[in-house]
């Protein structure tokens, strides 16, 4: 029998959803949670495993070190803005089960090991990028030095094993969902734009765009794009519509799903029999044929990055797409009846008070139904954290302030942090108080029957806005202070 293996998505700031497959480590400005793809796949390859998605289950601290006495290895998914309090957790687990054996995996064990393995000695590897076989070859009883892609301390000096090749057949992992049933509650997870209850899978791993602030092909799941076969998604679904009836909408988490028109129409083809609701990631770059053939066969809603309405802020980031072109696919989209949240970050290298508000007028005349603005992070191990370190834009190493949220971490001359944070709040307020986008929200509510959702996430979004203002304001108040007067004996 293997170790007996607990895979964790660790307790960690209230509403932080910040690891295990969310793409934007934060506490949300609404309560919302994404499913632990990467680690249901390992746990579905060691019998006698388990995951715990503590976050959305509201497991505490105390209660996950209780539920860890049961086990004998732990693998927790930790996130560059919770990687304070996981070591704290890993070291009490350590102190009260001291036979346990632990491993770290995600984005900050992957881009620097050694400052992972020097930080917290209560570790026994680290893996880097991706994971599944890693551990469970240890937890099958492989030795370390035997094992690729992992790094460890070996009498005091750490050791890097080889990389480990990417999976290719992705056919051969289990069923993500399969082990949502076995461990999680899926009423649990709640995306505001998605209809609930909902279910989140992968169909392939991977993107081959060059976008220089995106964490997951540049730490994670690589450049190369894989796929499962068609006909192994579609039977995955078929099975977790039956498994799952009270589950409205299935959500492919995957990198760029649609970025292959010839095996988006094939999938298609095998969705449309199966008579299901469900929605994406997609680029610009996707063609109106396309974009039918998804909707024919159940698709609702797409996540399109849009990230800026300037030109020139597409081309410094290496988007691969163009402003004209992402009009051109948002009225195809209108057209064909899919909706859609438009993401935007503010703050990407070659950032203006002149390009920000063109980002919000470009916004408004896309008049998606949903939008979520970010403010620009540079998570080391993208190009974006080179770049910015390079030129001293960092203006401090916190991405995140006491509660998890966003903070602006990058400052251009000319434009201050304190700047971008007021124009997130700004952007949602110009996008959401049109009349037209207000109505539509409160719309879409009654006929989802989800009043009662929108009223929680309203409240807490406004008192977040109102938080965020103050915090504007103080740091508007401290640079206006006069310096201190010279002592006169200094």
């Amino acid at each position: 029998m293997p170790l007996k293996t607990l895979f964790l998505n660790p307790p960690s700031f209230e509403n932080f959803d910040g690891g295990a497959s969310s793409r934007w480590p934060a506490t949300r400005e609404i309560e919302s949670y994404w499913y632990p793809i990467w680690l249901s796949y390992p746990a579905g390859l060691l019998e006698g495993s388990r995951l715990l998605d503590a976050p959305p289950h509201h497991v505490s601290v105390e209660e996950t070190i209780k539920i860890t006495k049961d086990y004998e290895f732990l693998v927790l998914f930790t996130s560059t803005v919770g990687w304070r309090g996981d070591q704290r957790l890993a070291e009490a687990i350590k102190a009260s089960n001291p036979s346990m054996r632990i491993a770290f995996v995600g984005p900050p064990v992957t881009t620097d090991p050694e400052a992972a393995l020097n930080e917290c000695p209560v570790l026994d590897f680290v893996c880097r990028r991706e994971f599944d076989y890693s551990v469970v070859e240890f937890a099958q009883g492989k030795p370390l030095h035997e094992i690729l892609g992992i790094s460890y301390k070996k009498d005091g000096k750490i050791v890097h094993n080889p990389d480990r090749p990417q999976v290719e057949d992705l056919d051969a992992m289990p069923w993500a969902t399969k082990i949502y049933k076995r461990d999680l509650d899926v009423t649990r997870y709640n995306v505001p734009f998605l209809l609930h209850p909902f279910i989140s899978l992968s169909s392939t791993r991977g993107c081959p765009a060059q976008c220089t602030f995106c964490l997951w092909p540049q730490t994670l799941s690589g450049h190369a794009w894989r796929k499962r076969s068609t006909d192994d998604v579609a039977a995955e679904l078929a099975w977790a519509k039956k498994a799952f009836p009270q589950v409205k909408e299935f959500f492919f988490d995957d990198d760029t799903f649609n970025i292959q028109k010839a095996r988006t129409i094939e999938l298609c083809e095998k969705l449309e029999p199966l008579g299901l609701t469900w929605s994406c990631t997609s680029r610009v770059t996707t063609d109106r044929e396309t974009l039918k053939a998804m909707k024919d066969s159940g698709c609702r809603l797409l996540i399109v990055g849009f990230e800026s309405g300037d030109p020139q802020i597409l081309k410094n980031i290496k988007k691969g797409a163009t402003v004209e072109r992402a009009r051109a696919f948002a009225k195809d989209c209108h057209d064909l009846g899919l909706t859609i949240h438009g993401d935007f970050i503010l703050g990407l290298p070659g950032e203006t008070k002149e390009s920000i508000r063109n980002t919000i007028s470009f916004a408004k005349s896309l008049d998606v139904e949903t939008i979520q603005v970010s403010i620009a992070h540079a998570y080391p191990g993208t190009e974006l954290y080179e770049y910015a370190r390079a030129n001293g834009f960092l203006r401090n190493a916190a991405m995140s302030d006491a509660a998890g949220h966003q903070i602006a971490h990058i400052e251009y001359p000319g434009l201050p942090a304190d700047y971008i944070l007021e124009m997130v709040h700004r952007f949602y307020d110009e996008y959401y108080f049109r009349p037209k986008a207000a109505l539509r929200v409160v719309w879409k509510a009654v006929v989802n029957r989800d009043v009662p959702r929108l009223y929680t996430e309203a409240k807490s979004y406004l008192k977040l806005r109102a938080e965020r203002n103050r915090m504007v304001k103080a740091a508007r108040s401290r640079q206006a202070e006069p310096p201190a007067p010279a002592r006169a004996d200094a």
